[in-house]
């Protein structure tokens, strides 16, 4: 079997529930609680779900932009949450995300040249005189325009500004992409386009995804291994054809229900579940 890029094992990450004056920790939210998973090289994982059941919360403790209560996340052989301060900024080239929010994720008070270019010189990338040639190569091979580097985020559409996101996210060469639900936000003719772009990067630069999303859909379009997670754990694991068309946990098969019909003359039953425990 090929070694994975990315072993993530017994994942949790637990929020305190504080109350009173003195903000006493009385509980913890369990947002992620025991999840384990693993990605090959150039392969795309997704991990689809309802909202609030944890997937932004595991993206974000792979990457450790939020802590980790317990569990191990090892990135081509290494321990991410072993790195020191130093260390884990030269792994941070390696591991990069597209967040769901296209406008919210980039400073309005930057020029896009600045957005794309400002990662370039932190990491060293291109010699300071080249960053502008970088960043419109970086620009036109995500479908957009090298003039644009001089305008503001604010001046591009939601699908634009993705675009802009994904060139940031490339421009220090990654291995691995957390995309989460980078098209949520944008009308269904441009995911389209985005996921077809997120596509060809990865036979272009050889790429990892773990595709974040509550679509089935767009998840099963953009990917070929599934990972269901309901309140914040994996429940089932397998193919995309396992996974949507052989389902075997009642969430899974709950989830697929709540996919509406291209044919409005075509209904399914919806399944319900109330009172399901884990």
């Amino acid at each position: 079997m090929t070694k994975p890029l990315l072993d993530v094992q017994e994942l949790k990450v637990h929020f305190p529930v504080r109350q009173g004056i003195l903000q006493r920790i009385v509980d913890w939210r369990r947002a992620v609680d025991g999840v384990s998973f693993s990605i090959a090289p150039g392969e795309t994982l997704g991990l689809v779900g309802e909202s609030g059941c944890g997937k932004t919360t595991v993206g974000r403790a792979i990457l450790r932009l939020i802590d980790a209560t317990s569990g191990s996340v090892t990135f081509d052989g290494v321990d991410v949450f072993a790195q020191g301060a130093t260390s884990m900024r030269k792994l941070r080239r390696q591991m990069q995300i597209i967040f769901q929010d296209p406008g919210g994720s980039l400073n309005p008070r930057m020029r896009v040249g600045n957005i794309i270019g400002e990662p370039l010189e932190v990491h060293g990338i291109v010699p300071k005189d080249q960053v502008r040639e970088r960043v419109g190569e970086l620009l036109e091979r995500c479908g957009l325009w090298r003039a644009a580097a001089d305008r503001y985020p604010h001046e591009f559409s939601g699908g634009q500004k993705q675009r802009i996101g994904i060139a940031r996210a490339l421009a220090l060469e990654p291995r691995l992409i957390v995309c989460d639900e980078p098209t949520s936000a944008l009308d269904v003719s441009i995911q389209s386009q985005i996921l077809n772009l997120l596509s060809d990067l990865q036979s272009e630069f050889k790429l990892s995804y773990l595709f974040i999303s509550h679509d089935m859909a767009v998840i099963h379009h953009a990917c070929k291994r599934i990972a269901v997670m309901w309140n914040g754990k994996i429940v089932e694991h397998g193919t995309r054809e396992e996974i949507i068309y052989a389902p075997k946990h009642p969430y899974t098969q709950a989830l697929l229900s709540a996919v509406p019909e291209a044919d409005p003359m075509r209904t399914r039953p919806r399944l319900k579940l109330d009172g399901m425990r884990m």
